[in-house]
């Protein structure tokens, strides 16, 4: 659900983890980790999760 969540708010609002991160209070560390947890990576180039 998380993983869903941020690829579709990258896809349609904002052009980096960065931005996202910073609009929603979210510290970018912590999101990576969650993520990696589960097997994804972010991918600047395309501005998503992987």
């Amino acid at each position: 659900m998380l993983l869903s969540f941020v690829n579709t708010r990258l896809r349609d609002e904002y052009d980096s983890l960065e931005e996202l991160c910073a609009a929603l209070d979210v510290s970018r560390s912590e999101l990576e980790e969650r993520l990696a947890s589960i097997g994804y990576q972010y991918n600047e180039q395309t501005n998503q999760f992987i």
